[in-house]
């Protein structure tokens, strides 16, 4: 779990991302996992935008996305989830 702290820090870092996928009236599937799972073992921090037709709440798809890649939800702003998974072999973020 991410403390108050790293959350406000992971935040800032995320500040000048673009979401790089989107969740659209199909929802969350295991091909969107799959792929983001990897783009977080390469970037370690990413955002991903849940269009207006999702049919899903975009608190339910953070928690589906976070459950889904191990990863944990460092803010859900508007319809973004920011999502954190530290790196195996791509280590760049260094928490506070």
């Amino acid at each position: 779990m991410l403390t108050g702290k790293q959350k406000r820090f992971l935040r800032s870092e995320a500040n000048q991302l673009k979401p790089i996928f989107q969740v659209g009236k199909d929802g969350v599937n295991e091909n969107m996992i799959q792929q983001i799972k990897e783009a977080l073992e390469k970037r370690e921090l990413m955002k991903v935008n849940v269009l207006q037709n999702s049919l899903e709440d975009k608190d339910t798809v953070a928690e589906q996305l976070a459950e889904g890649t191990n990863a944990e939800v460092a803010q859900v702003i508007g319809n973004i989830i920011v999502l954190y998974k530290e790196s195996q072999e791509n280590k760049q973020i260094r928490l506070p």
